[in-house]
């Protein structure tokens, strides 16, 4: 897996974490514990940092990269949906980036939050805790419901005991 330096700077990868042999984390980039990295995801902290929190997911063809100005910051259990796009931005904890969705520079989404598939959050919008936003350019359409926290909740769940299945027995049968 290309875990490359960039200017002196290495990743910080917790060992707990999964991280795919084709995925390409470069630079000034930090995750936490029982995080899993997905094929083809591009991480590049290399003119800011990047910092994804615990339990977090970036699925398939995920793209994540900073601003000189703006790094990105994900809480805690953040899903990112296949080939998601997010830069230069701040993600709070238990949100789910929809697949295809894209999270530009400067962009602000509060805890709880679920970002539909193929939105668009266009530069500086800001996304209330506990919001569905749909459309391009996004808008949120409504508060969550209880099925809503329930769906980010398991989904972090099942990422988790994902991520653990292919380190522990997938990775290690291909050697």
């Amino acid at each position: 897996m290309p875990i490359l330096e960039f200017e002196g700077k290495k990743p910080r990868i917790h060992p707990s974490c999964y991280v795919a042999s084709n995925a390409t984390i470069v630079g000034n980039v930090t995750i936490g514990e029982d995080s899993n990295i997905w094929p083809n995801a591009v991480i590049r902290g290399d003119l800011n940092s990047v910092s994804i929190g615990k339990r977090a997911s970036i699925q398939d063809c995920c793209v994540i990269h900073v601003d000189e100005s703006r790094p990105v910051n994900f809480g805690d259990r953040v899903l990112m949906g296949h080939g998601a796009i997010a830069h230069g931005c701040y993600v709070g904890s238990n949100v789910l980036i929809g697949t295809r969705a894209v999270v530009l520079d400067g962009v602000r989404i509060g805890d709880w939050a679920i970002i539909a598939a193929g939105s668009l959050l266009t530069e500086g919008t800001v996304v209330p805790s506990k919001s569905l936003v749909m459309g391009a350019p996004g808008k949120v359409v409504r508060e969550l419901e209880d099925r809503h926290f329930t769906m980010i909740s398991s989904g972090s769940v099942r990422y988790v005991y994902l991520g653990q299945t292919y380190r522990d027995r997938v990775d290690k049968a291909q050697t």
